[in-house]
């Protein structure tokens, strides 16, 4: 197992600037407006050939606070409790603060290495009124700039100090990446938490809530899951103006590009909206295997027909998802919720699939022979031999004597031939169709 590195402090100290310094990439949203990080971000990152995953989480705001504050708070301690090591972030320009004095409390009291970084000292030293750090009591404080990197090498040769000897077992097991995407306040983040079983992301009425994709591993019978949650897309006029909204965007389209199996959820109160055809499509344009999950299934009044008059509308909206299975659940009650992993799995062993040549070969020519190519202005297709050259999705080369000739119609009745013979349930076929040399 890779040793966890939580990045932790009140608002506004860096933390998602040291996070993205430290992986090399602009994954966690970062502004100046305090509280911006709202859930915990997770990315691997390696270190003088140390491997380990870093977390980003929101910033720690102690006492009372608003209900989103609570939250936040808590998705910070689940970060702790599950880090093997403690990076503290303070501000070394505003000085210590009695917020600051309170975490160190905490993390003191968690018993786990900590490492106080002291965040915003471009010239590397720490100034006068930055030496009251010490009385924290969390050893000598590190001077960074998460900014412009400044001796954020010093700290990481600190952070790999302090993780526990290698295993033997150095090589991570593959885990099927899920992708949970919809639109905002589908009960994406509801759930991820019932398959959790735990409340790792933050749940909340207000739409937009989780700004960031989070992946989180599940293992499940001794298999496992990454599955990435996602910022719920909105439509393009709603988020022109907020650079945040468009950061998520952004994450959500790059995170079902990384998955293997996209969930992709409707709201059964109100139907398939615009805006998650536009979803969906980038989906099954980006190749991806995908499972139409129908959420909120318990707020709906049903009779004998409702079920199959939901799957003919969705059918209907989302045909170009024809070869992805429905589920219908409740996120909240755990409705059907199991039901997800096993087709999950299916859903990707359909997508990983590779088929011997010969037996492509087979089937096509069989279905030639039951329906040969449509004349064309007195030309007639001839399909040569098929190739499948790579997987997810499957792709099958179709080698013919004039590709002009391959009617879109005549590609379709060969993919519901290859769909026929072997299945490939949940994820799109592509067909490519080239010139034999």
């Amino acid at each position: 197992m890779k040793p966890i590195v939580a990045i932790v402090g009140r608002p506004n100290v860096g933390k998602s600037t040291l996070f993205n310094r430290i992986i090399q990439q602009r994954l966690a949203i970062v502004e100046s407006e305090p509280g911006i990080t709202r859930d915990r971000i997770y990315a691997d990152s390696e270190w003088n050939g140390r491997r380990f995953t870093l977390v980003d989480t929101g910033g720690i705001e102690l006492g009372d606070g608003d209900a989103m504050a609570v939250r936040v708070r808590r998705q910070a301690e689940l970060a702790i409790e599950g880090a093997n090591v403690i990076v503290f972030v303070v501000d070394g320009r505003q000085g210590l603060t009695v917020t600051d004095r309170e975490v160190a409390d905490i993390l003191r009291r968690t018993e786990k290495p900590v490492i106080l970084a002291v965040n915003k000292m471009e010239n590397w030293e720490l100034s006068a009124h930055s030496y009251e750090f010490y009385s924290l009591s969390i050893g000598d404080p590190v001077p960074i700039s998460a900014a412009h990197g400044t001796n954020t090498g010093d700290l990481l040769d600190r952070i790999v100090e302090l993780f526990p000897p290698e295993t033997s077992e150095t090589e991570e097991d593959k885990a099927v990446r899920v992708a949970v995407i919809g639109r905002p306040n589908v009960g994406k983040s509801s759930l991820i938490n019932a398959i959790m079983g735990e409340e790792r992301v933050i749940v909340s009425e207000i739409p937009g809530t989780t700004r960031d994709a989070i992946d989180i591993i599940v293992d499940k019978d001794g298999k496992k899951f990454n599955f990435i949650d996602t910022a719920g897309l909105r439509r393009r006029s709603r988020i022109g103006g907020a650079s945040v909204e468009r950061y998520s965007v952004l994450r959500t389209l790059r995170a079902i590009d990384r998955s293997d199996v996209v969930l992709m959820l409707i709201d059964a109160v109100e139907g398939v909206a615009e805006q998650d055809k536009k979803i969906a499509g980038y989906a099954h344009e980006a190749g991806k295997a995908a499972i139409v999950v129908v959420n909120k299934w318990d707020l709906i009044d049903k009779d004998n027909k409702t079920t199959e008059r939901y799957k003919a509308e969705i059918r209907r909206e989302l045909a170009f998802l024809h070869y992805a299975p429905l589920v219908f659940i409740s996120a909240k009650t755990g409705q059907r919720v199991g039901r997800l992993y096993d087709m999950i799995e299916s859903v990707a062993n359909q997508y990983f699939l590779r088929l011997a040549t010969a037996v492509i070969n087979t089937v096509v020519r069989d279905a030639v022979d039951v329906n040969p190519p449509p004349t064309d202005k007195g030309k007639r297709l001839k399909l040569y031999y098929v190739t499948q050259p790579s997987i997810k999705p499957p792709t099958f080369v179709f080698f013919v004597n004039e590709p002009e000739l391959m009617h879109f119609s005549y590609k379709r009745y060969l993919e519901n031939k290859l769909r026929e013979a072997f299945g490939f349930e949940g994820t799109p076929l592509r067909l490519v169709v080239k010139q034999r040399e």
